[in-house]
């Protein structure tokens, strides 16, 4: 190696030193809190159902979380820009704490739901807020080890979460799993307003384009009709609400589309002529098909096979985990290896698909595991893959918006999911307490009915494949970016 590689390698010393703690904890404690609530939440669940009821709402916590958090995505980017970084995520963390205490004094499932939506705008708003202040508390040549620590701390944090929960179920409460993280939430505002000063001057105060209000009502009221036509299913009403649902959807992208100074989605983002639009359609299909275990694994997995909580959440964990490691493993590779690793990536989430409906019904649970784990490692090594060539692929004028849409369409495909689970577990008879064949029948709903959303996606990825051929990298202005 010559002198002058060595010289531009990075070192961790360098970021994990005195002049930039401040702003390290900022981001690890954001992304702590938001990465961690949702499989403590997902492992407690079965508990909080049997306390509680609400069985018909369930897909509403993954559902209304998602939605939440796109919201609190959208505006934290604008705000950052008009406010800086210390007053929106003061804002964020104790939203993300009120939404806390609300779960955890909850007497029934609407009031938890209530907290949830809290959770989604304050935990979207910390990530959000976590990575613009990775981009810009450090220098440019410490932005990718940054970004490589969120990573890492994504991955601790998701086999932290499951354990907070399953003890907290099995040794104490559920509600004062919700009570610890609002109590860790409320410390981390109380840092951020009176801590260190290096961790207060964080502001790129700038004048910032409107908040898209009227776009993110329409995006918010398509997915919560699509949630609502799974309540109660009727060959008429689901329908009905289904359709408007989709309409809905539909006019939110055609007036988002038109927009030329705020936009959330790339131009004409449903034209999928456009090959980089095949990348974005590809990353919704994804996370659309692997919406049922976060959603209904630990019920059933404790219904069906009688795993304890904190067994079920790790096997959500498995995603996480896989995720975070096949992330920074691939991490290094260059633009000509793209298109094999997004096809690897989404192959191997394709099979876990089946995979899933297999094990979750018939086991055994260290094959669920397994699927789990091949879901994560799918996402995780395809993800970065898929941003590039949707950058490369893209407009001159949409390149730096695709970055900033990818975590939306990403968090639409997990809420929307969500809700599809849900009308197909409540069309299944899903209830707050079922015998093993009825969770049999809604495991067979659940992951049957996200078959046809992988097969999309493998017949998306052979449309990208015969419009890119694998050898063929992104210009040279992408591999700057």
């Amino acid at each position: 190696m010559t002198d002058h590689a060595q010289s531009d390698r990075v070192r961790w010393s360098e970021l994990l030193n005195r002049r930039y703690a401040s702003a390290v904890a900022l981001i690890c404690l954001g992304v702590w809190l938001h990465a961690a609530d949702s499989l403590l939440v997902a492992t407690m669940l079965p508990s909080i159902l049997f306390d509680i009821g609400g069985g018909e709402l369930v897909a509403w916590n993954v559902t209304l979380y998602e939605v939440g958090s796109i919201v609190a995505g959208a505006a934290c980017g604008l705000l950052s820009m008009k406010l800086g970084i210390p007053r929106p995520m003061i804002v964020a963390a104790s939203l993300f704490a009120c939404g806390c205490f609300i779960s955890a004094a909850a007497p029934a499932m609407p009031v938890m739901l209530v907290g949830r939506v809290l959770q989604g705008l304050g935990g979207g708003g910390l990530v959000a807020l976590s990575f613009i202040a990775a981009a810009v508390l450090f220098p440019s040549r410490l932005v990718v080890r940054a970004m490589a620590m969120i990573a890492a701390l994504w991955g601790i944090s998701s086999f932290l979460g499951p354990l907070f929960g399953g003890l907290f179920v099995t040794y104490a409460n559920w509600r004062l799993g919700f009570v610890f993280f609002g109590l860790k939430a409320c410390l981390l505002a109380a840092w951020i307003a009176f801590g260190p000063a290096n961790s207060r001057q964080t502001g790129i105060e700038q004048s910032g384009p409107g908040f898209p209000v009227l776009r993110l009502m329409l995006l918010t009221l398509g997915v919560l009709l699509v949630a609502f036509s799974g309540l109660e299913v009727d060959r008429i009403r689901t329908p009905t609400l289904l359709g408007a649902g989709i309409a809905v959807l539909a006019g939110f992208l055609v007036i988002d589309s038109h927009r030329q100074d705020n936009r959330l989605l790339p131009r004409r983002v449903f034209d999928i002529r456009r090959p980089g639009n095949i990348v974005l359609a590809l990353i919704l299909l994804l996370h659309l098909s692997t919406t049922g275990l976060i959603t209904y694994g630990p019920f059933l997995l404790l219904t069906i096979h009688g795993t304890p909580a904190l067994v079920a959440g790790y096997a959500l964990a498995c995603i996480s985990i896989g995720w975070t490691v096949s992330a920074i493993a691939v991490s290094g590779a260059g633009p000509a290896h793209d298109m094999r690793f997004i096809a690897a990536g989404v192959s191997l989430v394709a099979i876990s698909v089946p995979g899933m409906l297999f094990s979750v019904l018939h086991g055994p649970v260290w094959l669920i595991f397994v699927f789990a784990t091949m879901e994560g490692l799918g996402q995780g090594g395809s993800r970065s893959f898929l941003v590039r060539r949707a950058i490369s692929l893209a407009d001159a004028t949409d390149r730096e918006r695709i970055s900033g849409a990818v975590p939306t369409i990403a968090r639409f495909g997990y809420a929307l999911g969500a809700a599809v689970s849900g009308i197909l577990a409540n069309a299944a008879g899903f209830a707050d307490s079922i015998n093993v064949g009825q969770a049999r029948r809604v495991a067979g709903f659940v992951f049957l009915g996200s078959l046809p959303f992988a097969i999309c996606a493998l017949i998306a990825l052979a449309a990208l494949l015969l419009i890119i051929p694998g050898n063929q990298p992104p210009d040279i202005r992408q591999e700057r970016q």
